[in-house]
Parts: structure tokens; C-alpha cells; sequence
């Protein structure tokens, strides 16, 4: 089934045309992964299907259900009710972690589901416990985001987007903000959410992670989606610009 599906998607940024005319689906249960050189527009898409921010133009549905569109120049959403819904599809792990700094590790992960959604609190916070064990922080519930290394934030934001039980989740290069060390640990609980069968759409500049993770990979280019496919066709393919581009992660 078609979990996300983006048509003709155009975003422009003080009259400069980010995304030219996008269009792509994620079918349930898929890892895709998104990779290509800094202002290709990769975050710009991922924002736009978390309706982070507003197209210009195309639209844009979640399994089947029109989310945003824009008709004769005028953005449109659904009602509040139907929005709510629609948004409870999808959780979003941003780069810098975007963890409440006042708010302990367990409440940081429990203030959605209790306030947005409004989940009863025992059930909550069993939950909770559970993905703090599987990310290996069951020790961390009463810390403070302070308290914590930039990997084990990046473990609890990934923890905050699972509590809400999304059916498709979006990282924005989760491992930007992260020395080498730390980006291994974050990659492997990433990997480990492969095994439950979550749809995963990944923004990442890891290319042998989304080499052995993904279903599908797509290359970014100048607001363009330059090439798609499984991780092997993309990878291997006879394109100038997936080579120059693959060349400087092999010089670094």
C-alpha cells in the first residue's frame, strides 16, 4: 500500500526554486533512503511531506487521504480533525534532537502521546520503558537532555517519535550533529527498527548505511530526484553525477 505518495512538488525560498517539480511514493513497510550533496533540496522534501513546511505547488497524501495540495496558486489542508489524524501517520527525528531541555528523558517521550493523543498514562509510560530498554537507556528515564552524549539524545528523539506509533518515520540526517563514534550507535538502533518493519524514509549522508539498509535509494541534485532505484542500481550506475558525488566520500 501506498504510505506517502508526492505529486509534482515545487518550493521555492525568496524566489529560488528548491524543489523542481518532485514527485514519489513510499509504499508501507519500505526503507528509502535519500542521499546527495548539501542543497540538493533532500531536507526541504522530507519538510515538506512532515508539512513542516507548505508547497508551492502538487500535492501531496497520506494512503490515499489528500493531505496538502495546492489549486489555482492556493495551499490547502484538510479540516482540523481529518489533519490531526493524517499527521499522527508520521514522526520526524530531526538532526539537532530537538529534546524539550526541561523536561526529563521519560516526559520528553510521554508528552505527546498523553497530550496529543490522549492515551492513557499507564499504558504510556509501559510503553515508554519499553523502547527506552530497546534503545539501551532504561537507566536514563529521570535525566535531563543535558545530562546526556549527543548519541544517547538522538536515542531518546528516536524513542519521542516512536511513542506515538507512526506508521512512516522521517530522519533528517540523524547523524549530522554526531562524531564518528556516536553515529555508530544511533546508525545500529536505526538499523535494529529495520527488524520490526517500519517505514522509514532516511535523509543521510551515511553511504554505506543506506547502502545495506534501504529498499530503495533516491540521489538528490539541484532540486531534482537525478536517479532512483534498489541501493545496487543507484550505487553502481554509469551516472557523471553519482560518481563525482560518490568520489568525495571516497577521498574523505
Amino acid at each position: 500500500m501506498n504510505l506517502l505518495k508526492m505529486d509534482h512538488i515545487r518550493k521555492s525560498f525568496n524566489g529560488v526554486e528548491i524543489l523542481h517539480d518532485i514527485s514519489l511514493q513510499v509504499q508501507e513497510g519500505e526503507i528509502v533512503s535519500i542521499i546527495g550533496p548539501s542543497g540538493s533540496g533532500k531536507s526541504t522534501l522530507l519538510r515538506c511531506a512532515a508539512m513542516l513546511e507548505t508547497i508551492d505547488e502538487g500535492e501531496i497524501s497520506y494512503m490515499g487521504r489528500k493531505t496538502a495540495w495546492v489549486d489555482g496558486g492556493k495551499y490547502s489542508v484538510p479540516g482540523k480533525k481529518e489533519l490531526k489524524e493524517i499527521q499522527s501517520c508520521f514522526g520526524l527525528v530531526f538532526q539537532n534532537f530537538n529534546l524539550f531541555p526541561h523536561y526529563s528523558v521519560m516526559k520528553n517521550i510521554t508528552d505527546a502521546p498523553l497530550k496529543v493523543q490522549k492515551r492513557e498514562k499507564e499504558e504510556v509510560y509501559k510503553e515508554a520503558r519499553e523502547l527506552l530498554k530497546k534503545m539501551g537507556l532504561e537507566d536514563k528515564e529521570n535525566a535531563y537532555p543535558y545530562q546526556l552524549s549527543g548519541g544517547q539524545c538522538q536515542r531518546v528523539a528516536i524513542a519521542r517519535a516512536l511513542a506515538l506509533n507512526p506508521k512512516i518515520l522521517f530522519f533528517d540526517e540523524p547523524t549530522s550533529a554526531l562524531d564518528p563514534e556516536l553515529t555508530g550507535e544511533v546508525l545500529k538502533v536505526i538499523r535494529s527498527l529495520a527488524d520490526l518493519d517500519i517505514t522509514m524514509v532516511i535523509v543521510t549522508h551515511e553511504m554505506e548505511f543506506a547502502r545495506s539498509i534501504s529498499d530503495r535509494v533516491i540521489f538528490m541534485e539541484k532540486g531534482v530526484v537525478a536517479l532512483e532505484g534498489t541501493p545496487e542500481e543507484v550505487f553502481r550506475a554509469e551516472h557523471t553525477r553519482m560518481k563525482e558525488f560518490l568520489g568525495k566520500f571516497h577521498q574523505n
